[in-house]
């Protein structure tokens, strides 16, 4: 919650999608108690392509429709936008010396574009471009793009990798589900039990020491510096790449401690280019919420694809 421009960020209650059966019950449950005045308009990130005013979410049952939201809440506006709109727009007040980013490696900031993706449930993806005077955010789905195996060892893997929906995506293996997947794979290719059940087993794992899990993380951090190279190559993002998410922050020292920086690095006939780009982990707790006040308080600066309704 913002009360007004310039003012802090309101932290409400998180409620899950499975408490309730539509958001409008979440929201009413998350401003119990706030004890300021009501909101008259609101913004709303979401995990999905935001091509229409009622959206369901990717990878849940509910329905985000801006209109019903706005009409229950008796709101003047509802703005629906994808869920990486934001976290792209936080990197543009986020910085390192007020202990918001976590570098990794020796890329120097620079000017220009910057990316921001995060694995989590998913693989988000979004680009913060100058334009101008004011920044573009695009919003994308890069996370469904098609990823392989560039070594003999990573193919030798691929056959024990669970596809989804016929297909071995970015985010069927970055994203905590993946980091699930990679453990399974490696475990499967040494014919051994897997003796993890969820992903955050193979995280608690490896900081005991275990082999296979300790594996898996250094394969999943490689894996990921692959593709945050790649994303940079792909919007000439000088200004830098800016990992979320809910996995990154948890393991910032695995992610400077070589394999990731060299797999970004690794961009040849453009790896000098790749060497210079720098890089970071949001270990802001809650970058999303940062952008959408930044959004809000200065909407001018910002030039974003959007749904939503008005009164």
């Amino acid at each position: 919650m913002l009360p007004a421009p310039g003012e802090p960020v309101h932290l409400l209650p998180r409620t899950l999608t499975a408490q309730t059966p539509d958001p409008v019950g979440a929201i009413r449950i998350a401003l119990q108690g706030y004890q300021g005045e009501a909101p008259l308009s609101a913004m709303f990130a979401v995990a999905t392509r935001v091509d229409a005013p009622a959206i369901r979410l990717t990878n849940a049952q509910w329905v985000i429709d801006a209109e019903e939201i706005g009409t229950a809440l008796a709101l003047e506006r509802v703005t629906l936008v994808n869920d990486y709109t934001p976290v792209a727009a936080s990197v543009a007040v986020l910085s390192e010396e007020k202990g918001d980013l976590a570098p990794i490696g020796s890329g120097h900031s620079a000017t220009g574009g910057r990316v921001v993706l995060g694995p989590g449930t998913g693989l988000g993806a979004g680009a913060l471009i100058p334009v101008e005077d004011r920044l573009a955010i695009v919003a994308t789905e890069a996370g469904h793009i098609e990823f392989g195996p560039s070594t003999d060892e990573e193919a030798a893997l691929w056959p024990h990798l669970e596809r989804v929906g016929g297909r071995v995506s970015a985010e069927v293996v970055l994203s905590g589900p993946g980091l699930f997947r990679i453990a399974k794979a490696i475990a499967a290719h040494r014919r051994v039990d897997c003796p993890y059940t969820k992903p955050n087993d193979v995280l608690s794992a490896a900081r005991d020491g275990d082999e296979l899990a300790q594996t898996a993380l250094d394969l999943f951090a490689r894996w990921l510096g692959r593709y945050a190279g790649d994303m940079a190559l792909t919007f000439e993002s000088s200004g830098g790449v800016f990992i979320a998410g809910g996995i990154a922050p948890r393991m910032v020292d695995i992610l400077q401690s070589g394999g990731f920086r060299d797999a970004f690095d690794r961009k040849a006939p453009h790896d000098a280019w790749a060497r210079k780009v720098p890089v970071f982990v949001i270990v802001n707790p809650e970058p999303a919420l940062q952008g959408l006040a930044a959004i809000v308080t200065n909407p001018g600066r910002f030039v974003f694809k959007s749904q939503g309704w008005v009164a």
